[in-house]
């Protein structure tokens, strides 16, 4: 059986919805000594984080993938939800002083936000290495994580000769230049959307094919343009799937990343892996959460 492991963020979204309008609480000669608190009608609370996310759709997709992250001793019943849809969570890290990361959000009726995240057990996601788990991989993804963490997994699959995708998502403005080229050298994937994929050539002053040529295959997701797919000898795109709805788009990327590479573990082609991906992307966004999905 192939085998991958997801490395990145475990999280929980705490969201919020108030009845009012934050502007109208704010007083412009009040700002230096704000104290507000805001009665909200409802809390909706889903499990998040991007390697979490991507280990849940590869684990409907029937791979086994390994998920390695920090979490807090409050993960219990994450982890039986992860485990029940085929997530090997043996080897993440459980933290003895810290919460599982948290995003807290309130939003107003006019989509204005007040927002905090609390990255806790990430901090230590770096605990549990590789070479620990004394098992081979056909594949390392690494997501979105404590940036030391991501920087140092990409070193060891390096130093292992595993190959690895990189997926540097929010945590691209944590990089300067040399961190980005240091994290994605050598990689079999890289994968960005459009505008991380723009910012990403203009923080290393490389160009589209200089980049190319330190990586195998780069990918870059165009929302409802679907995915733009290219290695050393062809490039394609691939257009996004149709949807009967458009429910919430958080978590579509992970969705998308955990059908592309279900296809690549597979054997299937590139191209009918980025289909694969765009399925699952399109049936996330169908839904409200990005773990809220299921697949016949």
């Amino acid at each position: 059986m192939v085998r991958i492991a997801v490395s990145g963020s475990i999280a929980t979204d705490h969201l919020m919805t108030f009845p009012g309008e934050f502007a109208g609480q704010l007083l412009a000669e009040r700002l230096d000594v704000v104290s507000l608190s805001f009665l909200v009608d409802e809390l909706v609370v889903r499990r998040g984080g991007v390697a979490a996310n991507i280990a849940y759709g590869l684990g409907l997709l029937g791979l086994r993938p390994v998920l390695l992250g920090g979490v807090g001793a409050d993960f219990g019943d994450y982890r039986a939800w992860l485990e029940r849809h085929g997530v090997d969570c043996s080897h993440v890290h459980v933290s003895r002083s810290r919460h599982t990361a948290r995003f807290v959000c309130t939003t107003d009726r006019n989509q204005c936000q007040i927002a905090s995240f609390y990255p806790g057990a990430m901090a230590e996601s770096g605990a549990v290495r590789l070479s620990d788990i004394g098992e081979p991989f056909d594949l390392v993804l690494i997501g979105a994580d404590e940036p030391a963490t991501m920087l140092a997994r990409a070193d060891e699959c390096r130093k292992l000769g595993i190959p690895f995708a990189v997926d540097p998502s929010q945590q691209l403005a944590r990089f300067d230049g040399a961190d980005i080229m240091a994290f994605i050298d050598g990689a079999r994937y890289l994968l960005t959307n459009e505008y991380e994929g723009a910012l990403l050539e203009a923080k290393t002053g490389c160009t589209a094919a200089q980049l190319q040529a330190r990586v195998e295959v780069r990918v870059t997701t165009l929302a409802d343009r679907g995915v733009h797919v290219a290695t050393r000898h062809e490039r394609f795109t691939v257009p996004a799937a149709a949807t009967a709805r458009v429910v919430d788009p958080t978590g579509v990327g992970d969705g998308f990343r955990a059908g592309f590479f279900a296809g690549v573990l597979h054997g299937r082609s590139l191209r009918e892996s980025a289909r694969l991906g765009c399925l699952v992307a399109a049936r996330v966004i169908e839904s409200a959460g990005s773990q809220e999905y299921t697949l016949d």
